[in-house]
């Protein structure tokens, strides 16, 4: 039977118990603080109505991962940072006034290639005329695999299809999302596995691209023509500058347009959005076929790397047509940044690509 005396000391184990259990979690606080990370919570909220996912860092909306067919290949779109900045281009879903309208295939953040099997998947949209279409491959989305709101993971599958329902790769993605301060995620890692002999040959379109916002875009007020593997005009018009402030980094010192066609394990695009500093970062992986990747970084807003298609970049030095034979598999990987209220410096951006390199 209890008495005082036994209360008492119950109490006092308690009281211990709590206050080391207090002091673990100070600890636990204090670490992360000097590690410069925060607690994040991920939620996705399917909607298969809509053919989309949706994905929330501490209940804010960072991206949708969609796969309605509105372009022959999944994306996500938008990308918005922590503060509400959205730095993707809005067209062709969601057009914004000011911004431009060209390169139907640009939206949000893809990946494909412009020459398999000699079919190009990367400028596929729904602007290509239907005489046209035996020349262009789609990537088919199959099922969301797996989603884990522990590790803030949406694992999805795909078919990279010819125009005449041939399947070439069996595509599995894993992002994980995540927050850390004022900087935003996505790594990207991306299984492919021929589903009979595959060649990509050297070609400039691809492979990971992102179209960002207008304020992103680099000055100009000279327009400019792009033509495709296929001879297709994309003509750029020149349009006012008024806000217009971004302008490359990369990790071997080249600003501006001078990044295009240069490898750099990492390239920042930074500018102003509605007066706030905003930056992108996509860092390259060190286990990538063509490691350090080109890039394909034009200032009219195509935000791309490009590790396999080597001769136009290096002027005819190098050329890498990659080959899978059926059953052979590769696998890329890639961090985008999202990051604004600051500047995304060099040292951090080194820092987190160090990171990604681990192992």
């Amino acid at each position: 039977m209890f008495n005082l005396k036994h209360y008492f000391y119950f109490f006092i184990c308690i009281l211990f118990f709590s206050c080391k259990e207090e002091k673990r979690q100070d600890q636990i606080s204090d670490h992360a603080e000097k590690q410069g990370s925060q607690v994040h919570e991920v939620t996705f909220v399917k909607d298969d109505a809509a053919k989309k996912v949706d994905v929330k860092l501490n209940g804010k909306l960072f991206t949708s991962y969609r796969y309605d067919g509105k372009t022959p290949k999944p994306v996500l779109y938008p990308i918005i940072t922590k503060s509400g900045k959205t730095v993707t281009r809005g067209f062709p879903f969601d057009p914004r006034p000011g911004e431009r309208v060209d390169h139907p295939h640009h939206v949000g953040l893809w990946f494909n290639y412009g020459n398999v099997n000699g079919l190009d998947f990367w400028n596929n949209s729904y602007a290509i005329p239907d005489s046209e279409k035996d020349k262009y491959g789609a990537i088919v989305p199959q099922e969301i695999s797996g989603i884990n709101e522990d590790n803030g993971t949406l694992t999805v599958k795909a078919v990279w299809q010819s125009p005449k329902h041939v399947d070439l790769l069996d595509e599995t993605t894993v992002f994980k999302f995540g927050e850390e301060r004022e900087t935003r995620y996505i790594d990207r890692t991306t299984t492919l596995k021929a589903l009979e002999k595959v060649i990509f040959k050297d070609n400039k379109e691809g492979m990971l691209g992102m179209r960002v916002a207008r304020e992103l875009e680099l000055p100009s007020d000279e327009p400019a023509v792009f033509t495709d593997a296929e001879g297709n005009e994309t003509k750029v018009k020149a349009l006012n500058n008024d806000r217009v402030t971004g302008d490359y980094l990369g990790s071997g010192g080249k600003t501006g347009n001078d990044v295009w066609g240069t490898r750099n394990d990492w390239v920042r695009l930074q500018g102003q959005i509605d007066g706030d500093t905003v930056a992108i970062a996509i860092l390259d992986n060190k286990n990538n076929v063509g490691y350090p990747t080109y890039w394909h970084a034009r200032g009219y807003g195509l935000f791309g790397a490009n590790p396999l298609g080597q001769a136009i970049f290096s002027e005819g030095k190098k050329t890498l047509n990659f080959e899978l034979d059926k059953g052979e598999s590769t696998q890329f990987k890639y961090r985008i940044l999202i990051h604004d209220g600051s500047g995304l410096s060099k040292e951090q951006i080194e820092k987190s690509f160090a990171d990604f390199n681990q192992g």
